[in-house]
């Protein structure tokens, strides 16, 4: 198996350095065509590693729009942006990872200080700014990646920004299992896992499978504060009840 391993890696390392060096010429395409690019390239890194790839229901294609998400792995990253390529909310440290970091940066990335609180009210008006602009953010407003078979709660602050904007929330709810139906935690980016050795873990495991649910968007304007659309928005992101909405045609069941 370690072959197959190492071919997964070395195709995920260059699909990421070709998207590096490709950011400035394909952000130079019209937004349509730039959307699909960046989505078959998120799409290619998590097939790449050995991933299927299972997405049901879509997210608006166009205007301001909160993307939120439970969080367990670095996949999450591309799988969210093929839900709809956004400008991705990190942490500051994600800008030192190989390669994905100057993607990320490249990409437009608005990177954060968790830990400087002077520095939230801020972060909150750069990210109303670019949602009042039409533009789509991702976030993951649980602060920390998780196991998969527990969840953390969201955090408020990115709300406030929503509601600030008036712009519409999409939660998603990602989830890895095997192929035989089995919830599986090989993908969890957790503790003091360095990139590389999550990359190796996934790209050894046979038979994973990433299901994406986008879920029932959420008005900002329709909830009572940014307590009540967080509590909204999670419990759309963990609820395991089926979703019946379409299955993308480019995300069907292949390696």
């Amino acid at each position: 198996m370690w072959p197959l391993a190492v071919l997964r890696v070395v195709t995920v390392t260059v699909l990421v350095a070709i998207g590096v060096a490709l950011t400035s010429l394909v952000g130079r395409a019209p937004a349509a065509r730039r959307d699909r690019l960046v989505r078959g390239w998120c799409l290619a890194i998590v097939r790449s590693a050995g991933v299927r790839v299972r997405i049901t229901g879509a997210a608006p294609p166009s205007g301001g729009l909160l993307l939120v998400a439970n969080h367990i792995s670095w996949l999450d990253i591309p799988l969210l942006a093929a839900v709809r390529p956004a400008r991705m909310l990190a942490k500051t440290e994600v800008r030192t990872w190989p390669l994905a970091g100057s993607a990320a940066a490249r990409g437009g990335t608005l990177f954060i200080e968790r830990d400087r609180l002077r520095a939230l009210p801020h972060t909150v008006a750069t990210i109303a700014d670019a949602l009042r602009a039409g533009a789509a953010v991702a976030a993951f407003p649980e602060g920390s990646t998780w196991c998969g078979r527990t969840q953390g709660h969201f955090r408020r602050a990115v709300f406030q920004a929503a509601i600030d904007a008036g712009a519409t929330v999409q939660p998603v709810r990602i989830h890895y299992r095997f192929a035989d139906g089995a919830g599986s935690t090989a993908p969890a980016f957790v503790g003091d896992d360095s990139l590389l050795a999550s990359l190796w873990r996934v790209a050894s495991a046979r038979g994973l499978v990433a299901e994406v649910e986008v879920r029932s968007t959420l008005g900002a304007g329709c909830h009572e504060d940014r307590r009540a659309l967080a509590q909204a928005a999670q419990k759309e992101a963990s609820d395991t009840g089926t979703d019946h909405r379409r299955l993308w045609p480019e995300a069907l069941t292949h390696p």
